[in-house]
């Protein structure tokens, strides 16, 4: 067959039944990204004959005779698109794994489809920007800045890979290719419940080009979390690489190793597995009642099972002063009970990852992980390696949202790599990423408010149940983080909480954005709006009245041993009143029939910017013979801004321009340590390390041109490139080569143990129209101000606010994980899961308060993960301030609205 690539004409013969996509990425066209294999998320885009097609759903041999375009050959000669340059301009990216696909549809559009980008951008998702950044490149703006020598930090520069992701060549987990490479795909579990007697192997074992299958036999006999925390204490042992009980539909039973991906998927239908059925139980409530199966049976105490016998993984309780009794005073009160559903990461890179042993026999893995070195460090206990024989590492990342703090693939690389000794690639599909790694854990809160009647909180209570589903990853902390800072941001004199979280048969839950606070937090702001209600106040005053103050006691029962959290900064209530002089400026009439309700709503949010116990991070930072810098980090890039923000922390504190750091970074072969990227972190903690990197080079620097110009230290200043001492001038460069007739490099090193701890905060607020006949919600106005400390990038942070709104609105308004009463996922698509797309998010307005932290580098604090959280609340704050009908539980689908909206509007 003839085939035309990006100008270039060859034959060849794909496989049978073989697609574009893969066909184009055999041929080294790593820009045509697999997100779905169902043509559902368009990060496989490619142009045939100048019209954009998913090439996920093209059978190859359909491209004979015609000519293909990838991202790669966008641009004649190597240079760059207008498109392309567009969003390099408006910067409309973050993790940038869409990007490609984003691009070649955008420049495919015409004037008429420009006119509703809603539907013209329907098949192509992305899941980090929000896309109010992809429209700004539609329409020519330019977002970002330019900075001279020292002056980087606080200025809208663009992201250093930019220029990689829109051209296709930044290198994503699996844009390599390796000789020699085996697959592997894994048996999965079809009942919830259940123990393996025993797996005949021999069919498998006979498909030509399979070369072993592993078992629990094959594996190590230990028990670990696949949470990654620098803490063991934080989450249960109660995980093994292949386990012998299997306690959820999806769970790993064998992994095949062969050839090819389609070998060894056929050594997965020939496996034979015996399997003794156990009692299973999926709801959560039944789960903790009395007779209910134990699902973890054995588990103790030193597992950190809270108690097995009743599936309670792990629990919470506490009061302060007397919640019953100022009840029973309270002028007015409130008690509602609001539940939150299952949602997925829906990162558009899956989990995966490959292993190599090198020629040294170090174990190396490249993984899509938000965790390097705290997975290095698990998968040298599990194998009892030397750490100094795991080496794990992360290019560029394709999304994360918590979902990648998470050893779900690692573990499985690594047995298959020392079993055969050849390279392995294991990489989900889309669908195992729905029923096999985890997700946002479910809860029921019922919250209990009471007020007096000057509208001053007298009394404020949660009772949680929390579904961790069959394993205890991030249980506990989830938890305890739920029931922390959703109550301590408010003044109350009497507050108590019961919290539990319980195990059950269905796929696990784990870290996702957030971290169990907008669950929470859904009930605390109704609660605090129903009392406003009652009491004829509005629900700014009432917030105002009872929100926590600057030196405020942050205090949620029972306490935490934990007493490192400050204020580093204080902007809660430039942010509310920030949304509410938005929510009350002039906003476009909207002609809307009679069946339109109007409402408005508010929430807001605190959140700790690190978490409890220890979060530290090394960085390092060499002058280079040229007169740069080499900044060496172990946080990783998936979106969440920092390979820019670390470049502008150094380019400021060295008096030089971000062009002139070059950043290493999600390496364990670099050395140091770095706990993660997650908890808010990126910037406040690992930002820290490369903060006191640089200056520490900056004084070495000017202790060392002081010695070569016989200028005293104090007298000597970096200004533009250059060591000043007097009238004396050296460049970085002329350091640098006298440094190296010395026998020296200039290096620095930098850390920070992530305390004391500061806080961040959010107000979200939303006008929306509710039409009372069907049920339909239109978003009308969306506020967002966040207390982001002195923010590092605006633009960048803008995006982070914009994307965080976007995924929260998916999971209020359309996503849902729905299990059975068997517990299995039944829709493990993209399809049937109604990801957000460009038509479903509305523009947020975004508002930063002026504050400056004092804990956070530069003054900077977190802001990747706190915007998701007051959505939900705020949402519901809405729908109950149009319809006067307090709806409990989300997504806000219009049929599940529906049934009270008629009995009360007919």
């Amino acid at each position: 067959m003839s085939y035309q690539v990006n100008g270039k004409e060859f034959s060849s013969r794909p496989r049978a039944g073989q697609c574009l996509r893969t066909f184009l990425r055999e041929l080294g066209h790593f820009g045509v990204k697999k997100g779905c294999d169902a043509g559902d998320c368009g990060a496989c885009t490619v142009l045939i004959d100048g019209e954009p097609v998913h090439s996920c759903l093209i059978p190859a041999f359909r491209a004979d005779g015609h000519a293909v375009t990838t991202i790669e050959g966008f641009a004649p000669d190597g240079g760059t698109h207008p498109m392309q340059q567009a969003f390099l301009d408006a910067q409309a990216f973050q993790c940038g794994f869409c990007t490609a696909g984003m691009i070649l549809t955008c420049a495919s559009l015409n004037q008429a489809q420009r006119q509703d980008l809603g539907a013209a951008l329907k098949g192509n998702i992305c899941r980090c920007t929000g896309y109010r950044a992809i429209e700004d490149a539609l329409n020519g703006r330019t977002n970002i800045e330019t900075a001279t020598a020292g002056t980087a930090f606080g200025r809208s520069l663009p992201a250093p890979a930019g220029p990689q992701v829109v051209r296709g060549a930044a290198r994503y987990t699996f844009d390599v290719a390796m000789e020699g490479m085996l697959h592997i795909k894994m048996l999965r579990s079809p009942h919830p419940h259940a123990k393996i007697i025993a797996i005949d192997k021999t069919a498998a074992l006979s498909v030509p080009g399979v070369h072993a299958v592993l078992s629990h036999e094959d594996a190590p006999d230990c028990l670990f979390s696949t949470a990654r925390h620098e803490k063991t204490w934080m989450d249960p042992d109660d995980t093994r690489v292949l386990d012998n009980v299997v306690r959820f539909i999806g769970q790993r039973v064998a992994a095949v190793v062969a050839e090819t991906e389609a070998a060894a998927e056929e050594g997965c239908r020939r496996l034979k597995v015996d399997y003794d059925i156990l009692p299973a139980v999926v709801d959560p409530v039944q789960a903790i009642a009395p007779g209910a199966p134990e699902i973890h049976q054995g588990k103790t105490g030193e597992h950190r099972v809270a108690n097995a016998q009743r599936n309670i993984v792990a629990e919470t309780h506490g009061e302060y002063g007397d919640v019953a009794a100022a009840l029973a005073d309270a002028a007015v009160t409130y008690e509602g009970t609001f539940t939150t559903h299952r949602v997925q990461h829906a990162a558009l890179e899956t989990h995966g990852g490959m292993a190599w042993l090198d020629r040294d026999g170090r174990l190396n893995i490249r993984s899509s992980t938000q965790t390097p070195f705290l997975t290095r460090r698990a998968i040298a206990d599990i194998f009892n390696l030397p750490p100094d024989k795991v080496r794990v590492f992360c290019e560029r990342v394709g999304g994360g949202f918590g979902g990648k703090q998470e050893m779900f693939v690692e573990d499985i690389l690594a047995l298959a790599a020392i079993k055969t000794g050849r390279p392995v690639k294991f990489e989900l599909t889309r669908e195992e990423q729905f029923i096999s790694t985890s997700t946002r854990h479910p809860m029921r809160v019922t919250v209990k408010a009471g007020a007096d009647r000057n509208g001053t909180l007298t009394a404020l209570q949660l009772d949680v149940l929390s579904n961790t589903g069959a394993y205890g990853n991030h249980a506990g902390p989830v938890l305890f983080h739920a029931c922390g800072e959703s109550v301590a941001v408010y003044n109350c004199p009497n507050k108590k909480v019961d919290a539990v979280v319980t195990y059950t048969n269905t796929v696990p839950a784990g870290a996702f954005r957030g971290y169990g606070l907008p669950q929470t937090i859904f009930a605390v702001e109704a609660a605090i709006d129903e009392l406003a209600r009652g009491l004829g106040i509005s629900p700014y005053e009432i917030r105002r009245r009872n929100m926590i103050k600057l030196g405020d006691p942050m205090l949620s029962p029972p306490g935490s041993e934990h007493s490192d959290v400050l204020y580093g900064s204080y902007g809660l209530d430039q942010c509310l009143e920030l949304v509410e002089r938005a929510m009350q400026g002039e906003h476009p009439k909207i002609q809307l029939s009679d069946d339109w309700l109007i409402g408005e709503g508010i929430a807001l949010t605190m959140i700790d910017t690190v978490p409890p116990d220890g979060h530290f991070a090394d960085a390092k930072i060499s002058l280079r013979e040229d007169g740069g810098f080499e900044l060496v980090v172990g946080t990783a890039e998936f979106g969440n801004g920092t390979s820019t923000v670390h470049r502008q922390i150094a380019a400021t504190a060295l008096k030089t321009t971000v062009d002139q750091i070059r950043l290493l970074q999600s390496d364990t072969a670099h050395g140091g340590h770095d706990t993660g990227a997650y908890g808010s972190t990126g910037t406040f903690v690992a930002g820290r390390a490369t903060q006191a990197a640089a200056e520490n080079l900056a004084d070495d620097l000017r202790i060392f041109a002081s010695a070569a110009t016989k200028i005293s230290p104090d007298s000597c200043v970096l200004e533009n490139d250059s060591a000043i001492c007097g009238k004396q001038h050296l460049s970085f460069a002329q350091l640098a080569e006298a440094a190296r007739a010395q026998g020296r490099t200039l290096t620095a090193n930098g850390t920070s143990a992530g305390s004391p701890r500061s806080v961040a905060f959010n107000v979200q607020g939303f006008r929306i129209a509710v039409n009372k006949a069907t049920g339909e919600i239109k978003i009308l106005k969306s506020v967002h101000a966040a207390d982001a400390g002195r923010v590092a990038n605006p633009m960048q942070c803008r995006g982070q606010v914009e994307g965080g709104v976007a995924q929260s609105l998916g999971a209020t308004l359309y996503e849902e994980m729905v299990i059975d009463d068997g517990g299995r996922v039944v829709n493990p698509q993209f399809r049937d899961y109604h990801l957000p797309s460009f038509a479903d998010i509305p523009r947020t307005e975004v508002y930063f308060a002026d504050t400056s932290d004092s804990l956070g580098p530069m003054g900077a604090k977190s802001m990747s993960e706190s915007p998701y959280n007051p959505v939900a609340a705020a949402l519901g704050n809405a729908l109950a301030d149009a319809t006067g009908i307090r709806f409990t539980a989300v997504p806000f689908k219009p049929d599940r609205l529906w049934p009270a909206l008629h009995a009360k509007f007919g």
